[in-house]
């Protein structure tokens, strides 16, 4: 069984890297001997979905066309399936063997490990981890979120996704359909960037307002994807990040401390309460919100009206 799956899936990267046009599953099909033997439809398409998914997770970079006719075609382009020659010094080593202890989900963690063993087989050298022996800190990344996984393979695949979205100031949730770009964690949580095609604009998505399940959708982009730096710049931005004006808020003693580690002042003010000033950009509204009724916001006026709207909007639900 495994030497007749491997047979399988070597034929099929054979025929998506040999092509110059995408090939549409009919034609797949019609090429390869164990698709031929395929009982039915059914089972013909749920065998290629495994090959294809089992081809990108070995690193294969497999494109999906959609042409004029509407049919869906697939193609391995060699110039996105060819690397550059890797060279790594000592050093540059240990920081990868560093980021790869860094995820805690088992995918990304599996998939970390098979990237270092397969630059080891390329030459990089084994660099002594010094991070081993003599740190106690273990850096660790935290994915909580179940859209994280399909997203994240969307970003790669650069394939459209649609999900069920709530804003934090919204009762109910409404569909999104996104070109995905990036994933960018941030103070702990993970936001994915991307073209909202329905607003026909870059947007920024917090995953843990995401519900129900994240599902592709074939077809091209049909927005240009910004290099990466933009698009963090974006992410840190609409999460609250980039600071233009100062917020005066009053914050419960004790607590908050997150919010404390950014002030640029604080004061106590006695009867349980301190008083501090902090960096105030788009976004912080919704922070803020998070910590329910041990803050107050003071200063400016339309910060504490959109607080307002949004602890309206939960009360309401």
């Amino acid at each position: 069984m495994a030497i007749a799956k491997a047979e399988r899936l070597m034929n099929l990267a054979l025929c998506l890297l040999g092509t110059r046009r995408p090939l549409s599953k009919r034609e797949l099909r019609g090429s390869i001997e164990a698709y031929l033997e395929a009982g039915s439809d059914d089972a013909f398409n749920r065998m290629f979905e495994r090959d294809k998914d089992d081809l990108r997770e070995l690193g294969l970079v497999i494109e999906t066309v959609e042409n004029l006719d509407g049919d869906t075609g697939y193609l391995a382009r060699r110039d996105s399936n060819r690397l550059p020659p890797i060279t790594l010094d000592a050093e540059e080593a240990a920081a990868l063997g560093l980021a790869a202890k860094v995820w805690q989900q088992a995918r990304l963690a599996g998939a970390a490990s098979g990237a270092l063993q397969k630059l080891r087989a390329a030459g990089m050298p084994e660099a002594e981890d010094a991070y081993e022996v003599h740190s106690a800190l273990e850096p660790r990344i935290p994915v909580h979120e179940a859209a994280f996984e399909p997203l994240m393979l969307a970003c790669r695949d650069r394939r459209p996704v649609t999900f069920d979205y709530r804003k934090a100031n919204a009762a109910r949730p409404e569909q999104r359909q996104v070109e995905p770009w990036t994933l960018e964690c941030w103070r702990g949580h993970w936001y994915l960037a991307g073209w909202d095609r329905d607003r026909g604009a870059e947007r920024v998505f917090r995953l843990s307002r995401i519900t129900g399940r994240v599902r592709s959708r074939a077809g091209a982009f049909t927005a240009e994807v910004p290099d990466v730096v933009t698009v963090r710049e974006t992410v840190e931005s609409w999460a609250g990040e980039t600071a233009t004006r100062t917020a005066l808020i009053r914050l419960r003693t004790g607590s908050g401390y997150p919010l404390r580690s950014r002030a640029t002042s604080v004061r106590e003010l006695g009867n349980g309460w301190d008083e501090l000033e902090i960096p105030y950009g788009h976004g912080l509204d919704a922070w803020l919100v998070e910590f329910g009724p041990d803050v107050v916001v003071q200063e400016p006026a339309d910060l504490r009206a959109d607080v307002v709207d949004r602890l309206r909007a939960v009360a309401k639900d």
